[in-house]
């Protein structure tokens, strides 16, 4: 038995020093000696023909030879392991990493979020309402019947007779209304949809509405709220001037210019000549509003007002085509 397993041993020595560094060889190699068929298996089978009193010698020569041919196989296994890392591809840690692209937040989103941030500072609360909107809530409701001529001022898109894609966020005005007892001091940012599209429009756009109304709001509120909008907007230094205008659903109606931010005031191809931009609409609600929405005009008073972002966004920023806002031009973009 003794002579069985040192011939056993040299014979799997040879056959290990001659495998190279082939891993299927070796798993053979490996159920050859090893396997629960291997050769030494085979020897451990034997046992029981061995004489009772060499029994055990033989037994402890073989559980040596078992452990003797396991740790040269470790040692095959380990060395191919070695083999194959160094010929994969290593990493170099100590080589700087590479930053991953981050993401902007759009100018329109960064210029609406300033907005809604000056107006939520001034105390008035941001709402949401749908786009596709209700005939009545988009005209009816801000005192635009169906043949009133201020509907040629804003070219719908119709869904239907009924349903349109709103034209202003003003709808908001009334569905808040509705829902709220005054006092109400709201803002409402949102896509807004008309049927044109050249330099400075686009059919769709985004507008933010203002609702204020309780009892005792008069212009001069209005014109306090709007002068500090604008000096947190576009500078302390940034003059303004109301000028009366007309709106459907306010009365009386101001519109907010402002002093030209390209020549300052003296004139030139984007104010043209004027030394003044516009920016927004505003006025006192119209009384006839309110019988929409169960207030008493008798004691209530307010003021609303709304403004396109794209324009804001071009003045503040610079811009002089609207289209840039929406082509996704990343060296447009990352300017911001």
């Amino acid at each position: 038995m003794k002579r069985a397993v040192e011939n056993l041993l040299e014979t799997a020595g040879r056959a290990l020093s001659e495998l190279g560094d082939d891993p299927k060889a070796l798993d053979r190699a490996r159920v050859r000696f090893l396997g629960r068929k291997g050769e030494l298996a085979q020897l451990f089978k034997q046992l029981g023909q061995v004489d009772e009193q060499d029994r055990r010698e033989a037994g402890r020569v073989l559980n040596e030879a078992k452990a003797e041919l396991e740790a040269l196989f470790l040692k095959a296994l380990d060395k191919n392991r070695d083999l194959a890392a160094a010929e994969r591809p290593t990493i170099d840690v100590s080589v700087p990493g590479r930053r991953p692209p981050r993401g902007r937040l759009h100018p329109i989103t960064q210029t609406a979020a300033e907005i809604c941030r000056i107006f939520n500072w001034l105390g008035f609360e941001t709402v949401e309402g749908p786009e596709i909107e209700l005939d009545y809530y988009n005209f009816e409701a801000l005192n635009i019947p169906k043949d009133h001529p201020a509907r040629d001022m804003q070219d719908t898109f119709y869904i239907s007779e009924d349903v349109v894609l709103r034209t202003h966020t003003s709808p908001l005005q009334v569905r808040t209304m509705e829902k709220r007892t005054p006092p109400v001091r709201v803002i409402a940012p949102g896509r807004t949809y008309r049927r044109d599209s050249d330099v400075t429009h686009t059919p769709m756009f985004h507008q933010v509405e203002g609702l204020m109304v309780g009892k005792g709001i008069s212009f001069g509120d209005l014109k306090g709220i709007l002068t500090t909008f604008v000096h947190q907007m576009f500078g302390q230094n940034v003059a303004l001037r109301f000028r009366p205008s007309f709106f459907p659903f306010t009365e009386p109606s101001a519109e907010v210019d402002i002093e030209c931010v390209m020549c300052r005031g003296k004139g030139c191809r984007v104010c043209k000549g004027t030394g003044w931009l516009e920016i927004l609409g505003s006025g006192m609600v119209d009384p006839q509003v309110y019988t929409y929405v169960g207030y008493d005009p008798e004691e209530i008073t307010g003021f609303a007002f709304g403004m396109g972002i794209e324009r804001i966004a071009m003045l503040k920023y610079g811009i002089d085509d609207l289209r840039l806002f929406f082509e996704n031009d990343l060296r447009f973009l990352q300017q911001f």
